[in-house]
C-alpha cells in the first residue's frame, strides 16, 4: 500500500501478538486495521489455534493457544495478511441514538461552550450534525471510543476525575467522544446522557451495542433519551 506506515507484528507474551499499523489515531489506518480484522475469520479456519482479535486505533491483537498454533507459521501469515492491504468489506452500522442535554444530565456543558466562545444550543448543535465512527471498544465493556469529535469542541479532560459518572453519560476529551455504558469513575466532560443500553451480557453473539467501524450520531431527544 504506497504511503503506507510498515507493518509491525509484536509478540504479546506467549499466547497473542499484536500487528501494528501506524502509530496515530487516523481514519486510514484505521481502515487498514478494520480490512484486516475482516479478513481473520478466513485465517481462523486455517489455525484453529485462533481464540480471538480485539482491533484498536491503530492495531489488532491476535489471541491463541500456543499449544496448538504453530507460532512462526501463524506469524508468516498474520504478516502476508497483513501486507495484502485487504479493505474493509463494509461500513459497519449507522446508529442515531437518543441524548437529553439537559443540565442534570450535561453538567460540563455550558463550560465547554464558554471555553469555546459557543452558545450552548450551538454545542448541541455541532454534536448533533456530527457522524462519530467507532474507533475501538476498551476502558469498560461496550465502552466505545468515537473519532471525529469537531476542532471547535477540542477540551482537555478534566482536571480532577468524577468519582462517579453515570451510565449513559456522552462525553468529550481532546477530539474524541465516547459513552459510558456503566457508572464507573472518569474524567471526561460530560455533555449528554442516553438510555440506550450499550452492553448486554446475556446477548452472547453481540453484547456490545457497537462495534469498531460503526458510526454514531445524536439526536437531541430531551428527557425521552433517558428511557431504556
Amino acid at each position: 500500500m504506497h504511503g503506507a506506515a510498515p507493518v509491525r507484528l509484536l509478540p504479546l507474551g506467549d499466547a497473542a501478538l499484536t500487528v501494528e499499523f501506524g502509530n496515530a489515531i487516523d481514519p486510514a489506518i484505521h481502515a487498514r486495521v478494520l480490512g484486516f480484522a475482516d479478513a481473520l475469520p478466513a485465517l481462523a479456519e486455517r489455525h484453529p489455534g485462533i481464540v480471538e482479535w480485539v482491533p484498536t486505533f491503530r492495531s489488532v491483537t491476535i489471541h491463541f493457544d500456543p499449544d496448538t498454533v504453530d507460532p512462526p507459521r501463524l506469524e508468516a501469515d498474520l504478516r502476508a495478511l497483513a501486507a495484502a492491504g485487504h479493505a474493509a468489506r463494509t461500513r459497519g452500522t449507522r446508529w442515531t441514538l437518543p441524548v437529553c442535554f439537559d443540565p442534570d444530565c450535561a453538567p460540563d456543558l455550558d463550560d465547554v461552550a464558554a471555553a469555546r466562545g459557543l452558545t450552548r444550543e450551538a454545542v448541541i448543535a455541532l454534536l448533533c450534525a456530527t457522524e462519530f465512527p467507532v474507533y475501538m471498544l476498551g476502558f469498560l465493556p461496550g465502552f466505545p471510543y468515537l473519532g471525529g469529535l469537531p476542532a471547535a469542541l477540542e477540551m482537555p479532560r478534566l482536571a480532577t476525575p468524577r468519582v462517579a459518572v453515570p451510565a449513559g453519560s456522552v462525553a468529550i476529551a481532546g477530539r474524541m467522544a465516547a459513552i459510558y455504558p456503566w457508572a464507573s469513575p472518569g474524567g471526561w466532560r460530560l455533555v449528554g446522557r442516553t438510555g440506550t443500553r450499550l452492553f448486554d451480557p446475556a446477548n452472547a453473539d453481540r453484547p456490545a451495542l457497537l462495534a469498531p467501524g460503526d458510526r454514531v450520531c445524536w439526536r437531541d431527544a430531551g428527557r425521552d433519551a433517558l428511557a431504556p
